[in-house]
């Protein structure tokens, strides 16, 4: 800003300018040859009051300059006297306190230690259990193939028979069982493969936590042995601050010991996954031996059940075969009344139809000519008769024809019925596999036999060297 006792420069007056003129100021003095062409540096410099503002600043920035300088070689001065006197208090306390923490150190790494070898070893069981999952799980195809196998055979019964009966359910009880045993161990499987993650990661984490713990140790023992006049010593002053992710006493021991914690859960939860492990494979085999003793009684009370049906059909197919016989005979001996009595219709029309050509009061109606229409008239009602009785039996042969065509469709239905249960369905059960428990008994034994010694990680053989 101008300062009020400086003269002001000169204002111009602004005035349109006209076309084709350049942007300078208008002057009232005689044009020279140079006028027009100075115009433009007269308006681009600096006014004198505006270069003596500059210069001040300029001084003012030099000295402030100049004294922060000097202020920050005092404090690095007091700041290097005061580190030089911190060091060596923090030598003199840490080699004081150096023998405790050796000893801290080394009972949260035996702590980890025992805790890695326990957990390993309830891993290694852990996975037996889960072995013997698996294997339950494969052994569970077979019986679910067989039951869906008799399922679809069943489904080739004719009509008749093809019925919701007590086997029927029984085979959907079979296999609803078989897909909830079947997902039952898949969900177990997929919980002990869990547990065993989390078993190694715990683990690996205690083994992380032991091998700082061992480093640490032999960092602390070489440090505890350092003097003024040892020959490995060398000068790290970056090495006095505090990391910010550096642990407090406190939060040091609480890691370890939440580590150890934590272990001791994971290998409880370990433990009474192998206990429902056992329960859930006893009790999916128990299940299953009953709900297959189940199935195979209906088959064989519905088989005998069919054998009883089919021999009453038999019977009854024997005696429509003998009334077909018969109706037979009685339909030709109805023939042969007929055509009997159409003869002697036929000599009584022949003898009225001859007597019609009597001439004039020869044409007479006397006792003969009664007697002869008598005859036709009592010979048409014994035929009408016989025709309708003929009929009858016709139709009666037709019913007996039709109910043994039924008949023998039903016992061949029977036949086919009990070919799928006893021949295709219970023989094929005899691949049924008697039980899931004995199928993983020896895999049992051998895991509980194993001794926790053997599964110690070989991690620990370093702890000696």
């Amino acid at each position: 800003m101008a300062q009020p006792d400086e003269p002001r420069p000169t204002v111009v007056p602004c005035r349109p300018l006209p076309a084709g003129i350049c942007d300078v100021v208008r002057s009232d003095r005689p044009r020279s040859c140079c006028g027009m062409a100075m115009a433009g540096y007269r308006t681009a410099k600096y006014q004198l009051p505006e270069w003596h503002r500059r210069n001040a600043g300029v001084y003012c920035s030099a000295i402030a300059a100049s004294e922060e300088a000097e202020r920050g070689r005092a404090e690095a001065k007091h700041l290097t006297k005061h580190a030089a006197a911190s060091a060596q208090r923090a030598q003199e306390y840490s080699k004081s306190t150096l023998g405790q923490r050796l000893g801290d150190i080394h009972f949260w790494r035996m702590e980890l230690q025992k805790e890695i070898m326990e957990l390993d070893a309830e891993t290694n069981l852990l996975a037996a259990q889960k072995l013997r999952l698996e294997r339950a799980l494969d052994a569970t195809e077979v019986p679910y193939a067989v039951v869906i196998d008799n399922l679809e055979c069943r489904e080739r019964r004719q009509p008749p028979d093809l019925v919701i009966d007590e086997v029927e359910r029984q085979l959907l009880q079979e296999a609803d069982l078989l897909r909830d045993i079947r997902d039952l161990l898949k969900r177990t499987i997929i919980q002990a493969t869990t547990q065993i993650r989390s078993n190694r990661i715990q683990k690996e984490n205690c083994e992380l936590d032991w091998s700082d713990k061992v480093e640490t140790y032999h960092i602390d023992d070489k440090c505890i042995s350092y003097c003024p006049d040892s020959t490995n010593i060398q000068s790290h002053p970056s090495s006095l601050k505090f990391e910010e992710n550096a642990s407090t006493p406190k939060s040091w021991a609480e890691f370890s010991h939440d580590n150890i914690c934590r272990a001791e859960q994971e290998k409880l939860a370990s433990v009474q996954l192998r206990s429902l492990i056992n329960n859930i494979i006893h009790d999916a085999s128990e299940d299953l031996r009953m709900q297959r003793a189940a199935a195979n009684e209906a088959f064989d009370s519905h088989c005998r059940q069919l054998d009883e049906a089919k021999l009453r059909l038999e019977q009854h197919l024997e005696q429509i075969l003998k009334d077909i016989g018969e109706e037979e005979a009685n339909i030709v001996n109805l023939k042969k009344a007929i055509r009997d009595k159409e003869a002697f219709l036929k000599v009584a029309q022949t003898r009225l139809y001859d007597r019609s050509f009597r001439p004039n009061v020869e044409l007479c109606r006397d006792e003969p000519q009664f007697r002869l229409v008598s005859e036709v008239e009592q010979l048409t009602v014994f035929l009408e008769a016989l025709k309708r009785k003929l009929m009858e039996s016709e139709q009666n042969l037709k019913n007996l024809e039709e109910t043994r065509m039924k008949l023998e469709k039903e016992i061949a239905v029977k036949a086919n019925s009990i070919f799928i249960d006893r021949q295709k369905c219970m023989s094929n059960r005899v691949r049924y596999p008697v039980d899931l428990f004995d199928a993983n008994l020896a895999l049992e034994n051998y895991s509980q036999s194993m001794a926790p010694a053997e599964m110690i990680p070989r991690i620990f053989n370093l702890q000696g060297n």
